[in-house]
């Protein structure tokens, strides 16, 4: 599970960029990129990984995702059966904000919003309800005409006083020596998570010792390394239940448990249901 890189190419001509993506399904993607991303979800529900945060999405989802945080989102049936899923993708630059800011005070707002999106930011419904047309109204429209809606559409955001926070793993350290080190464990534990993991091994990457290092683990990402290798595992156990019709022993056994009860256990406390609940609920389309 360790995120892939995407290269964004804003377009000529353009000071950022729209994607209007549909598709008969919402691919696991597992991936980052220097820029933000605003996406809103039409037609969808499923599972929404954002750093290391893993939580269910529904119709008209709408998220901030700050620089550099892993994210995808993944669905394998629309609300809709006979019309396609959709994603509006929005991506833009800190130096784009940057200069929005510079050269027009009263933007100021979206400046503020961009601080706050380094957790990722999934926004209230109300206020969802109110940027989806204007997002929506993107594709029909020609550059210059297209820069005021997105700035209107920023500004609601920005005014969302009970958008929710998602991620805990953007809380990243401050110098590149740590930012290094954490770079360095979380590629093992992404990589590995199915895997038992001894703490010093990953003592041993971070180049600290062993208590020492579980105090920056936590600090830095506010979980035990058994936490955040648990929520791992729930989450590849989520992807294989919703994508695949393999049985849940096999699926517990692939994403890291040797004891299917204890699974069911860890499960039903992370997610609310049994996994055979999760799946069928997913495949009667209530997910």
């Amino acid at each position: 599970m360790r995120p892939q890189f995407e290269h964004v190419t804003i377009p000529a001509g353009a000071s950022w960029a729209l994607l209007w993506r549909e598709l008969p399904e919402l691919p696991f993607e597992w991936h980052y990129h220097p820029e933000f991303e605003l996406t809103l979800t039409v037609n969808a529900r499923g599972q929404r990984y954002i750093g290391d945060h893993l939580g269910d999405f529904d119709e008209g989802d709408l998220v901030l995702v700050g620089p550099n945080l892993p994210h995808t989102w993944s669905s394998n049936r629309p609300v809709d059966p006979a019309a396609p899923m959709l994603a509006v993708v929005v991506w833009f630059t800190r130096e784009w904000v940057d200069r929005l800011v510079a050269s027009l005070p009263e933007l100021v707002p979206i400046a503020r919003l961009a601080t706050s999106a380094g957790h990722g930011l999934a926004f209230s419904r109300t206020t969802a309800a109110v940027v989806q047309p204007l997002l929506l109204s993107l594709n029909q429209l020609d550059a210059a005409q297209r820069m005021p809606v997105l700035l209107d559409a920023l500004l609601q955001l920005a005014a969302d006083q009970v958008a929710q926070p998602l991620a805990v793993l953007a809380a990243t350290p401050d110098t590149d020596s740590g930012r290094e080190r954490l770079g360095r464990v979380l590629d093992v534990l992404h990589r590995r998570f199915a895997e038992p993991i001894a703490v010093s091994e990953l003592a041993e990457k971070a180049a600290l010792s062993v208590g020492a290092f579980h105090r920056f683990f936590k600090r830095h990402t506010g979980k035990t390394v058994l936490e955040y290798q648990t929520q791992l595992r729930i989450g590849h156990a989520c992807q294989l239940l919703i994508q695949t019709s393999k049985p849940v022993g096999v699926i517990a056994s692939e994403a890291g448990w040797q004891n299917l009860a204890h699974f069911n256990r860890q499960f039903l406390a992370a997610k609310g249901l049994t996994p055979r609940d999760f799946r069928a609920r997913y495949r009667a389309g209530g997910g």
